[in-house]
């Protein structure tokens, strides 16, 4: 039997929740009508390290998109980590910081993308996908 994924949403169809976290709000609110368009839920956003942390333990997505340089104290790698650590979300990195010590940083934290800002909607929703896939993979195992 052959389902047509992008018109049937059914028990066999679960829309993925993914947070976005992003200072801007302007870039949080057109990543979010784009990952909407493409068939995602977008429960919440947050634009600081401590209301992303909140919004995780809270709405607990599937997976959280999450800026680097943020509103208030810490940044997006140390809520990144600590999501991932405690809440078993994985965290995909955007980021217009492509030097050598915040990917260094980020490395440490196991993250399941790392995209530079600007990107491709395209990009972003097949890292999405992948990172999704292998934390599902991971989880069964």
């Amino acid at each position: 039997m052959y389902i047509d994924a992008e018109i049937y949403e059914g028990p066999l169809m679960k829309k993925a929740q993914i947070m976005i976290v992003e200072d801007e709000n302007i870039v949080a609110m057109a990543i979010k009508n784009k990952l909407e368009s493409l068939g995602y839920s977008i429960p919440c956003t947050a634009s600081s390290a401590e209301d992303a942390i909140r919004k995780a333990d809270l709405f607990y997505p599937d997976l959280v998109l999450m800026d680097i340089l943020l509103k208030g104290e810490g940044d997006g790698i140390g809520a990144g980590d600590y999501i991932r650590k405690n809440f078993n979300i994985p965290v995909i990195y955007l980021t217009a910081y492509t030097d050598e010590e915040t990917l260094e940083r980020a490395k440490l934290t196991h993250p399941a993308g790392y995209i530079s800002k600007p990107f491709k909607i395209e990009d972003l929703h097949t890292n999405i996908e992948i990172a999704l896939h292998k934390h599902e993979i991971s989880d069964d195992s």
